[in-house]
């Protein structure tokens, strides 16, 4: 690990000077990605900006549309919620299932938003569920907000807030975990909004994207036979698909089809 300065912030203010007069200054969240890369000295950063401090960052509110999440709220908090299991089992569930226990009990939910890892959970979910991210300067909705691979809209000084999901009808996330990190393989979130239906898939490409083919078959044919038939009109682009040691493209492809219908067919469970 490279030296670097340590930093606790007490304030959202002095922690926004920092950002703004440090350029190599990394935002530590939870540090589940970020402390591994730097031991492996594949980061850099010149100061760590540790917001563990801000309680302002930290809870869930829940109303009769939206489940908001601030950013510095840990993924065990999300899975226990009783509120966000009441409204929206399919996202306490998508937590439950995040990486171990020790990574459910020190990472956070901003943290896991602005890493942009492709093989992510939430942002299968941010995508399906039509979310806001807030930082400290704008909102942006979820479909500006993933780039590419590790690459999001945020800028050097833009600190994560909070998540805002709407609330669906119904909704369901399947996906195939690595054995070893939890990281989905392949991953289909799918919400419906009052018989419009929203489909996100992670893990299969550089970043988490939506599948408008099967979104509009669903909704002229909420059935899957829809969705399997939709899924083999408009099949996903093998040479835009990861292909590594864990699977090929061909794979995850495939996944992509059998996760999509399991996931709508629990949507009434």
């Amino acid at each position: 690990m490279y030296p670097f300065k340590y930093v606790r912030a007490t304030d959202l203010v002095s922690a926004e000077e920092l950002l703004a007069g440090d350029e190599e200054c990394v935002v530590l969240a939870g540090g589940m990605t970020l402390l591994p890369t730097m031991k492996q000295r594949l980061a850099q950063p010149s100061s760590l900006l540790d917001l563990s401090d801000l309680d302002e960052f930290k809870g869930i509110t829940v109303t009769s549309s939206a489940v908001t999440i601030r950013a510095m709220t840990v993924h065990a908090d999300v899975a226990e919620s009783g509120e966000i299991a009441a409204c929206l089992p399919a996202l306490s569930n998508l937590a439950a299932e995040i990486g171990d226990p020790q990574v459910r009990n020190r990472g956070t939910i901003g943290g896991s938003v602005a890493n942009a890892d492709p093989a992510a959970d939430y942002p299968a979910a941010l995508l399906a569920l039509d979310a806001t991210v807030v930082t400290n300067h704008r909102s942006l909705p979820a479909e500006q907000f993933f780039i590419d691979m590790f690459e999001t809209a945020l800028e050097g000084n833009e600190i994560v807030q909070s998540v805002s999901f709407k609330i669906p009808r119904r909704a369901a996330y399947e996906k195939f975990p690595n054995p070893a990190s939890r990281y989905a393989i392949a991953g289909v979130f799918i919400a419906e909004f009052d018989g419009a239906y929203r489909v996100a898939v992670t893990g299969v490409a550089g970043a988490a994207f939506r599948y408008s083919a099967v979104e509009e078959a669903l909704q002229a044919d909420p059935s899957v036979e829809s969705l399997q038939q939709a899924m083999e009109d408009n099949p996903l682009d093998e040479d835009e698909l990861n292909d590594d040691i864990h699977a090929s493209a061909a794979y995850r492809a495939d996944l992509t089809s059998v996760l999509a219908q399991r996931a709508f067919l629990r949507l009434d469970s």
